[in-house]
């Protein structure tokens, strides 16, 4: 019995480890002859040795052409469900292409080694479906760029199961945002990583919405760095900070901080303010209806339509001044 297991180890090792000995992307129970021998040799003894040899001469030579199409046998046979491997054989016959059933075969071999099982496999990739036409080289690229970030296993396998869309992005885009995160918005390498840990969306978003949500929170809310990350800010679009923010700054409940970073009045958390469903928002830091609430959105958006159709898209953009100002003229017709 304890021969079977070690032997059994060193094959699961080699199938790991051992690209050259077993891929399975060969499928087929002749490939992993090889793999066996060279396990039952460190454990079997002389006699086992032989009958092993007499059993692959029956056979033969195992067959060398690779498996080159995807069939839900073979999905089987890397470990999912007969109702999964339906699933994904469904899938990848929509994908067009004549490389497309070996493309997604790369793409599953990676998954499985990067750590995840096959439940992890099949949700990702209903989540995010064009991870199967990434390339093999650019998806380890790509993984192996997260690790260089920060990503340790474990938090790694999270971020690509919450966020599979991060393995679309370049390796070229996701270092341009490190870049401007450390050096624009002068984050931590720390702060820089648990950002991608908890926001991951980060990396997919506009340059200029995203220095904007960042000047918004630091200068206009008088926020910290470390305080953004803790409330994962970047987790939320601009309007969603901005209509809570002033919201409360209507109602006196917010001040920005002076240039000695005081305020008047104790200002609520950012992570009390974003991190809470609307209810709790409502009833336990804002102390107001959800009728207020609704006028005031409503006010809100149609000033912030006013200010694009006066200055245009680019040049509202570019007029922080004027829209940082914003909540300050909605509030004033509430009144």
């Amino acid at each position: 019995m304890g021969t079977r297991v070690s032997a059994r180890q060193v094959l699961r090792w080699a199938v790991i480890n051992g690209s050259s000995a077993f891929s399975p992307l060969q499928g087929g129970r002749r490939h992993l002859q090889p793999v066996c021998a060279a396990g039952c040799r460190l454990f079997c003894s002389s006699s086992s040795q032989n009958t092993l040899q007499r059993h692959n001469h029956e056979l033969g030579p195992p067959s060398r052409e690779p498996v080159t199409k995807l069939s839900p046998q073979s999905l089987v046979d890397m470990g999912f469900t007969d109702s999964q491997a339906e699933q994904i054989y469904e899938a990848t016959s929509k994908l067009r292409g004549g490389s497309a059933a070996t493309q997604a075969l790369t793409t599953l071999t990676t998954l499985f080694v990067l750590g995840l099982n096959s439940s992890s496999v099949l949700k990702l990739l209903e989540k995010c479906p064009e991870v199967y036409t990434i390339k093999e080289s650019q998806l380890q690229q790509r993984i192996d760029n997260m690790r260089k970030l920060g990503l340790v296993e474990g938090s790694l396998q999270r971020v690509v199961s919450y966020y599979p869309q991060i393995l679309t992005v370049p390796v070229k885009k996701v270092k341009s945002v490190v870049m401007f995160l450390r050096e624009k918005c002068q984050f931590t390498v720390q702060q820089v990583t648990d950002i991608l840990r908890e926001s991951p969306a980060v990396v997919l978003e506009e340059r200029d919405q995203l220095e904007y949500k960042f000047q918004y929170v630091y200068f206009r809310m008088g926020v910290k760095q470390a305080w953004m990350v803790k409330a994962r800010v970047f987790r939320f679009t601009l309007e969603e900070v901005r209509r809570r923010h002033c919201f409360l700054e209507r109602r006196g409940l917010y001040q920005t901080p002076d240039k000695k970073g005081q305020t008047t009045i104790l200002n609520p958390r950012l992570d009390d303010i974003l991190n809470v469903d609307e209810d709790d928002f409502l009833t336990h830091v804002a102390n107001a209806s959800a009728e207020e609430y609704e006028v005031f959105g409503r006010l809100l958006a149609r000033e912030w339509l006013e200010e694009q159709r006066q200055h245009g898209g680019a040049e509202a953009d570019s007029d922080d001044d004027e829209r940082v100002l914003s909540c300050t003229d909605a509030t004033s017709r509430l009144d």
